[in-house]
This record gives C-alpha cells, sequence and structure tokens, in this order.
C-alpha cells in the first residue's frame, strides 16, 4: 500500500512540473532574437549572452579591420515579432494598435502594461567598461521606467575587457529584454597597422599642454573609432536593425508614451538626436578637407536633398562644425552596414584623423548622415527629454512637458542656446520652431 502512495505521489509531482512549464510557455509573449553566431568576419569576438555561450564559435577576422567593410546588410534573424516594413506595419498594426503620439490617442495612459503593438528588431547598445556597473544602473532604470518595462527590448553591452560576474548580475537584474555581452576585439581597439605612433604621441602631448578636452587619451580616441566604424559591426549587432544608444548617468525626464523604435521604420528615419552642438575646432582640423576628398572620390554616395545646409554656411567649402550629440541616438543599423557609410567611415579612418588630430564619433556620425542621407531621414524627437552632463534637452512648449508630466526646468533646456545647431537644424530644413522657443534662448 505505501508503494501504491508514493506511485501515486510522484505521479502527482510530474504532472505539476509539466503544468508549470505549460504556464511559463504560454505566457510568455516577447520573445528575443536569438545570437546567429559567425557574420561578418571581425576577428576573434567574445559573445556573452547571459550565462550562456554561442554554440558555434564566431569566425576568425582578416589581419586589418579596414579590409573588412560590410557591403551587404546581414539576413534578417528568422525569429522577429513583426516584419520591419512600414507598410505591413500599418495593414497589420496600424488601426488596431495606433501609436500614442498625443494625448486623445489610444493607449497614451497606458503606461504601466505591457504595450499591445508590434515590436520592431531593435535593440539598446552601451559602450562600457565593469567600473561603469553603478553607472549605467541609473541609465537602466531611467530607460526602463520611462520605456522599456511595457516594450521589453534587449540590450546589448559592449566593452574592450570581458564583463565581469558583478557586471552581469546587476544589469540582467534591471533589463526588462534580454542581455547580451560582447568583448571587442583588439584589432577595432588599437593603433591601425598605418598609424605612426610616434607621430600619434606626438599629437596627444601637444594637445595636453593646450588643455584639449580628452587630447592626450588613447582610450578615448580608440572608443570614437569604435563608435564611428565598428559597434554596429560586431556579431551580436548582426542581429539587429535599429539601436539606440545608451551611455552612463544618463537621465530621461518626461514619460515616453509611444515607441521610438516604431516611429523610426514607420516615418522612414535612419539617424535621430535630441541635442546638437558645435564641435572643439581643436580637435578636427582636417576632418571636412578628409570629408571633400571622399565625396570627390565618391559622388555616387552623396544623397540628393542631404543636409549640407546643416553642416556648412558655404555651401560645403568649409564645415560649420555643428554635429549632432551622439551619445544618444537612435538610428538604423543597416544604414550604417550599407556601402556608402562603410565606404565613408574607411577614407577617413585610412587619413588618420581618430589618432593624428582627436576625431570625435558624434562628427563623424553627423557628418555621414548629413550627406549620405536626404535630410528627411534624419529626425529630431522633441518629446524624448534627455540629460547628458553638462546640457539638457527639454521638450520646447509648457503644453506639451504638462502632457508628458516632464521635471526638467525648460531655463535648461540647450536647444535655442548660443553654442546649440537645433535652431540651424529646424532652418536649414524649413521647420517652424516651437512655440516658446525663443523664452529659452537666453
Amino acid at each position: 500500500m505505501a508503494t501504491g502512495n508514493t506511485r501515486f505521489v510522484r505521479y502527482i509531482a510530474i504532472a505539476l512540473v509539466f503544468l508549470g512549464v505549460y504556464y511559463f510557455l504560454s505566457h510568455t509573449d516577447y520573445q528575443s532574437v536569438d545570437i546567429r553566431p559567425g557574420g561578418l568576419n571581425t576577428g576573434d569576438v567574445k559573445v556573452d549572452n547571459g550565462a550562456i555561450s554561442p554554440e558555434a564559435p564566431v569566425q576568425p577576422g582578416p589581419e586589418s579591420p579596414a579590409e573588412a567593410p560590410i557591403k551587404e546588410a546581414p539576413a534578417a534573424p528568422q525569429v522577429q515579432d513583426t516584419p520591419a516594413e512600414p507598410a505591413l506595419l500599418e495593414d497589420q498594426f496600424g488601426a488596431e494598435h495606433p501609436l500614442a503620439m498625443n494625448p486623445g490617442a489610444p493607449g497614451w495612459n497606458n503606461l504601466e502594461g505591457t504595450d499591445p503593438g508590434p515590436r520592431m528588431n531593435a535593440t539598446f547598445v552601451t559602450l562600457a567598461r565593469n567600473s561603469d556597473v553603478w553607472e549605467i544602473a541609473k541609465s537602466i532604470r531611467q530607460v526602463e521606467d520611462r520605456f522599456n518595462k511595457r516594450f521589453n527590448y534587449d540590450w546589448v553591452f559592449l566593452n574592450d575587457k570581458p564583463f565581469d560576474d558583478t557586471f552581469k548580475q546587476v544589469t540582467s537584474s534591471l533589463v526588462s529584454g534580454k542581455t547580451h555581452y560582447g568583448e571587442i576585439p583588439e584589432e577595432h581597439w588599437s593603433f591601425p597597422e598605418w598609424i605612426d605612433q610616434e607621430k600619434a604621441k606626438k599629437v596627444r602631448e601637444d594637445m595636453k599642454q593646450r588643455g584639449v578636452i580628452y587630447g592626450d587619451s588613447v582610450s578615448y580616441r580608440h572608443m570614437c573609432r569604435y563608435e564611428s566604424g565598428f559597434f554596429f559591426r560586431h556579431p551580436i549587432m548582426l542581429n539587429y536593425e535599429y539601436y539606440w544608444r545608451v551611455e552612463p548617468s544618463i537621465e530621461l525626464y518626461c514619460d515616453l508614451h509611444y515607441d521610438p523604435f516604431r516611429v523610426m521604420v514607420e516615418e522612414n528615419k535612419k539617424y535621430s538626436f535630441v541635442l546638437s552642438l558645435y564641435e572643439y575646432p581643436e580637435t578636427i582640423p582636417t576632418l571636412w578637407d578628409s570629408t571633400k576628398k571622399f565625396m570627390k572620390n565618391h559622388p555616387e554616395h552623396i544623397a540628393e536633398g542631404n543636409s549640407m545646409k546643416f553642416l556648412s554656411d558655404d555651401g560645403g567649402d568649409t564645415y560649420n562644425r555643428c554635429h549632432f550629440w551622439s551619445n544618444f541616438e537612435v538610428g538604423s543599423l543597416d544604414w550604417l552596414r550599407s556601402d556608402a557609410y562603410i565606404d565613408f567611415f574607411t577614407s577617413l579612418d585610412k587619413d588618420g584623423g581618430f589618432f593624428y588630430e582627436r576625431w570625435g564619433d558624434a562628427p563623424v556620425h553627423s557628418i555621414g548622415a548629413g550627406l549620405l542621407l536626404p535630410k528627411e531621414e534624419i529626425k529630431f524627437f522633441n518629446d524624448i527629454a534627455y540629460f547628458h552632463n553638462p546640457f539638457t534637452h527639454c521638450p520646447t512648449g509648457e503644453q506639451t512637458r504638462i502632457d508628458l508630466k516632464c521635471h526638467c526646468d525648460p531655463q535648461k533646456n540647450f536647444d535655442w542656446k548660443g553654442y546649440s545647431c537645433t535652431s540651424r537644424y529646424f532652418e536649414a530644413n524649413g521647420l517652424e520652431k516651437p512655440q516658446g522657443w525663443e523664452e529659452q534662448k537666453g
């Protein structure tokens, strides 16, 4: 009898386990993108998807990263939630789940539950060190609380060193989507073979004496070069079509009622920003000369109806130093992986200005977007309130700030100040400035 009771209890336990597994699977409505091994030949890249290693090794890379330009965007993963085609999105989801772009839209007040609309093939991406863990934790909470807790997008972390257990434990516990951890290959974070390192050293010493910000930093130069030409080539990033860059210690001041990734897809935008300003002239003395050389050698890549008026006051003879601040950007990875952008970056990289000067990724991205894209494919997100030391983007317009429940000081809004280029962006694109902008000029 005891044996029969034991067997009965065992059957009950097994049944409960199967019921538990069924419940978990049937109540999981977000399916993350599987990491596709192989892809671009970019060197010995280490990929860590949480605690799980990829089943297949990443293919070894070429001798020089500049020898491995991407000439075709990689195929989309097989497990996308929805197709990234605006017409298909409108047909399948537009009427049922419209974007909540204003207070009268359905779903405007749904800021707690999971958003029922489609998900794009997109990810957040952060370049960070292990020592940044608590500052990036603050940024994650800002993004999750204001937006991602309802959308559950993935988050990719990249580092030139292996991430430690503390970093992975803290970040994975905060992100509502899947977290992926990638190590940057040495050839993407070192001096390329054509750089005269003694010459580069003298430049750093000179900049240090002149007090140029980050002028003597080697790691800062590697970072700028990597963000300019390589982050979108990392094997993990090849699984996505759109990215949202997040850096440590940022703040989001207002509620975000819609999905910026979906806005980018439906409006056919390739690059977006919230802050713009003038670059330090000491850091880019020959950047425009290199750009003009590229334009001469590759006229086929220069878009009709581009944003030259934003970049230059004299039709392209000189650069006015305006750029989009790239520590916040939402953009198309397929565009960055295009022939046009890869050729642009490779041309600049060969000229050596990342090391012989101190070219930043912000002016490189901005000039690339400004020349290679029609101006209609660049978007300004006025309603995404953002802070990265020392600048604030606080939405212009009192009613907008009320509707979005913002807690930023409008007088600290950088958009219309003298060192900002946002006013120039509006003028170059023939856009009407939002009501109240003149009150924030001081």
